[in-house]
């Protein structure tokens, strides 16, 4: 049976790509989810920061535009206002998050990846 892997991907993001290939690389099935496509919930990202062991202020993608636009770099900011954020703009989800049999992660830096392959 295949390891198998979930990362949730940007596919225009070198960081992301190259992490795809080193998960794929490893032997591993790839389930791959283009999160700018289908989105987030609420739930879903509650579930996926707890797991990796993460807060949403961590997954922020500060680099954005969008997150400094939006005000979002305030650390008054609440996590459910920033996971809030997060399902109506996917973009300010920093990437690529990938869950493993293993654990889950934000494989940034990409070398991070290879802690739960």
């Amino acid at each position: 049976m295949a390891k198998k892997a979930t990362i949730y991907h940007n596919p225009k993001c070198s960081t992301s790509r190259q992490v795809l290939e080193m998960i794929e690389a490893a032997g591993y099935k790839a389930e791959v989810v283009e999160y700018l496509k289908v989105g987030w919930t609420k739930k879903q990202l509650k579930d996926l920061f707890a797991a990796a062991g993460i807060t949403a202020r961590q997954a922020l993608r500060t680099n954005a535009g969008e997150a400094e636009e939006l005000g979002l770099l305030d650390l008054k900011v609440s996590d459910a206002k920033l996971i809030d954020a997060m399902v109506e703009r996917p973009v300010l989800v920093n990437r690529p998050i990938v869950v493993t049999s293993k654990g889950a992660l934000l494989a940034r830096p990409k070398e991070s990846v290879r802690e739960i392959l």
